[in-house]
């Protein structure tokens, strides 16, 4: 046969030649297996690396269902408080990655949907009319407390619960803020959890949030550099996209700095990293503004390759220096070291770019952009306006075109 030679070279079917139809089947059903296995052990990997980065948040949230189930069956004498754990559970869930404003809110709604309910449902009974009723009055009654959507949705989610699972005859001989006290046990048990039993590392939230966007920003630089080398194109408008989508990582830093923020706040044990995570809230503003400058400059990249302007070889140089000052500055950022091995390198990059000016419109602008970004990742690293300028010899960077 013409093709045998070749066989070697395509596993998957290096002996199909010589062998029956069923044969060949049965070889071709074990390589998809085989592939499959392959893939979903990294797909295992993945998800056991999610259960790691999880792992706190799940020991929180189990600790405070138990936590405030003992307090409201031991200390209180409650039965059956299942809107203890709920609750409990519930504002954990808020906390992690919302303002805690909003975690309280979601505890007094569901309080409150259940007060509204248990004083109404066993007097009106249950059915379509009353579960519309209970949760107009407890939407109702959520607004007047002065409270925004979590509070309201949740006031309402809470006295459905009440009017549709829990027996009439227990609503009417248990005392009508049974459920309410539950309640509040399981939200307040939450919170402190939250601040004082295994609260979340700040630093670690913020540095993780804060390393994802370097790390993009970084290897959005590098590609920049590649496709201005190689005049690229259809990779110089991949890497636009690529570019575009960093907004998306910078809002999740946002949250997390902002979750961080308030945990070293109210969590007496985390009080102590509240110097290093400082320099993460004062960056993120200035991170935001580089993300803009870069996608600014990866446009502009794309422009000078469809028209084909001229391009100084030191521009991709000045624009590799910034990626790996970029990167310097994420691993200084996270020891929480002095940051002059990143100044150092934003100022060999604004010096490279400024020795190409003149080549072209385009390359200019882009010129402009790297003086930009670099004065962006200056502030990120701690400097004041007035010490950027002077490590840039006091030439003030242009406005973003962004």
């Amino acid at each position: 046969m013409p093709d045998q030679p070749d066989q070697p070279d395509q596993p998957d079917q290096p002996d199909h030649a010589g062998l029956g139809p069923g044969e060949r089947m049965v070889r071709r059903g074990e390589t998809i297996v085989g592939e499959v296995a392959h893939r979903s052990r990294e797909s295992v990997r993945a998800r056991a690396g999610r259960l790691r980065r999880a792992l706190v948040p799940i020991i929180q949230s189990a600790a405070a269902a138990g936590i405030a189930w003992v307090i409201a069956t031991k200390l209180i004498g409650h039965q059956q408080p299942f809107f203890a754990p709920i609750a409990a559970v519930l504002s954990l869930g808020v906390a992690l990655g919302q303002r805690l404003r909003r975690s309280v809110e979601l505890v007094v709604g569901v309080a409150l949907g259940v007060l509204v309910a248990e004083l109404l449902i066993g007097v009106i009974g249950r059915g379509a009319w009353q579960i519309s009723l209970v949760v107009f009055l407890a939407m109702c009654t959520a607004v007047l407390a002065g409270g925004g959507p979590v509070l309201v949705n949740q006031g309402a989610a809470s006295a459905i619960l009440i009017v549709a699972l829990v027996p009439v005859s227990t609503v009417s001989t248990s005392p009508a803020t049974g459920r309410f006290v539950d309640a509040l046990v399981g939200g307040t048990v939450g919170l402190l959890v939250n601040a004082v039993l295994l609260p979340m590392n700040p630093v670690l939230l913020a540095r993780r949030a804060t390393n994802g966007v370097l790390d993009e920003l970084a290897a959005v630089l590098e590609e920049i550099a590649g496709v201005l080398t190689d005049r690229d194109g259809a990779r110089a408008m991949e890497t636009l996209r690529r570019a575009r989508q960093i907004e998306g990582p910078v809002g999740e830093l946002r949250d997390a700095v902002g979750a961080g923020n308030e945990i070293a706040r109210i969590a007496p044990v985390r009080w102590r990293t509240r110097g290093h995570l400082m320099q993460y809230v004062d960056a993120v503003d200035h991170l935001d503004h580089a993300v803009r400058n870069v996608r600014v400059l990866a446009r502009r990249a794309v422009v000078a390759i469809q028209q084909n302007e001229p391009v100084d070889p030191g521009l991709p140089v000045a624009v590799r220096r910034l990626a790996e000052a970029t990167r310097t500055l994420r691993n200084e950022l996270a020891r929480g070291a002095d940051t002059r091995a990143t100044q150092r390198g934003l100022v060999d990059a604004v010096e490279l770019a400024t020795a190409s000016v003149g080549t072209g419109f385009s390359a200019n602008v882009m010129v402009a952009q790297i003086r930009s970004a670099a004065h962006d990742l200056m502030r990120a690293a701690g400097l004041e306006s007035a010490e950027v300028d002077e490590a840039f010899g006091r030439r003030q960077p242009p406005e973003s075109a962004d």
